[in-house]
C-alpha cells in the first residue's frame, strides 16, 4: 500500500508541475459554466411557457431543478469523453518517451502497485473535476430546493464512469510512446463504446439488447435519472477491471522485452 500511496503522489506532483492539470482544469471549469448557464436559460423559458399554458390549460408540474441537474451532468459527461484522455495519455507514454519506464519497472514496485498507482492518481485527478461542478450546481441548492438524492445518484454513475475511461485511457497509454497518439485512440475507443448505443437503435432485437448493454452512456443515463440499479454499477466496475487486466499483461509484457 505505501508503494502504491508513493507511485499516487509521484503522478499528482507530475500533474501539476506541468501545464496540463491547469489547462484541463481551466477549461472545464470554463464549459461547465457555460453549458450550466445555457441549460439553466432553457429550462427557465421552459417554466415560463409552462406557466403561460397553465393559465389556458391547468396547471402542470415541472421539475426544474431536475431538468436543470440533470441536463448539466448529462453534458459533462460529453465533456469528460475529451478531457480524460488528456489526463491519461501520459501515464505510461511519456515514461517511454523519457526512457523512465525502464527505470519505474526495475525499481521495487509490483507492476500491480504501478498500475494501481497510476490509476487511483489519474482518478483522484477526476475526483476534483467533478467537485468542480459543484460550483455552478451549487446555484440550485442556494435559489431551489432540489432533491439530494437522484443528484448524489448522478454523481456516483458520473464517478464509475469516469474511472471505466480512465482505464481505458491508461491501457492505451501503455501501448505508446507517443501522448497525441494514446490521446486520439484513447478517445476513439471510448467514443465506440459511447456510440453502440445509437447503433442499437436500428438493430434486431437480440442485437440490440448486446449493444445497448456495451454501451457506456445507455448504463449512465439511468444514474443520471436518479435510478441505482446494481446491473450498472457491475458494468462499470467490469469494464475498469477488464482493462486494468489489459494494462497489467501489457506492462508484464514491457518488463519482459526490457
Amino acid at each position: 500500500m505505501r508503494n502504491v500511496l508513493a507511485i499516487i503522489e509521484r503522478e499528482l506532483r507530475a500533474y501539476f508541475i506541468s501545464p496540463i492539470a491547469y489547462v484541463v482544469l481551466t477549461i472545464f471549469v470554463f464549459l461547465s459554466g457555460i453549458f450550466f448557464r445555457t441549460i439553466l436559460s432553457q429550462v427557465m423559458q421552459m417554466g415560463l411557457i409552462s406557466q403561460m399554458q397553465a393559465q389556458q390549460l391547468g396547471p402542470r408540474p415541472m421539475d426544474m431543478p431536475g431538468m436543470i441537474s440533470r441536463g448539466f451532468l448529462s453534458t459533462m459527461s460529453v465533456i469528460m469523453l475529451f478531457m480524460i484522455p488528456m489526463i491519461t495519455m501520459g501515464l505510461f507514454s511519456e515514461e517511454k518517451k523519457r526512457g523512465t519506464i525502464e527505470l519505474l519497472l526495475t525499481a521495487p514496485l509490483t507492476d500491480l502497485q504501478v498500475i494501481l498507482g497510476k490509476f487511483f492518481a489519474a482518478g483522484s485527478f477526476f475526483v476534483i473535476l467533478l467537485l468542480t461542478t459543484w460550483i455552478p450546481m451549487s446555484v440550485l441548492y442556494i435559489y431551489g430546493s432540489p432533491a439530494s438524492g437522484p443528484i448524489l445518484t448522478a454523481y456516483l454513475g458520473l464517478l464509475l464512469y469516469g474511472l471505466s475511461i480512465i482505464a481505458i485511457g491508461l491501457f492505451i497509454s501503455s501501448l505508446t510512446e507517443n501522448q497525441i497518439i494514446a490521446a486520439v485512440i484513447s478517445f476513439g475507443a471510448i467514443m465506440v463504446l459511447w456510440l453502440v448505443d445509437v447503433m442499437a437503435g436500428s438493430a434486431e432485437s437480440t442485437t440490440k439488447e448486446v449493444l445497448t448493454y456495451l454501451s457506456i452512456l445507455s448504463h449512465l443515463d439511468d444514474f443520471t435519472k436518479g435510478v441505482l440499479a446494481t446491473s450498472h454499477i457491475i458494468f462499470y466496475l467490469s469494464l475498469t477491471l477488464v482493462a486494468l487486466f489489459l494494462t497489467y499483461r501489457s506492462v508484464d509484457s514491457l518488463r519482459w522485452r526490457g
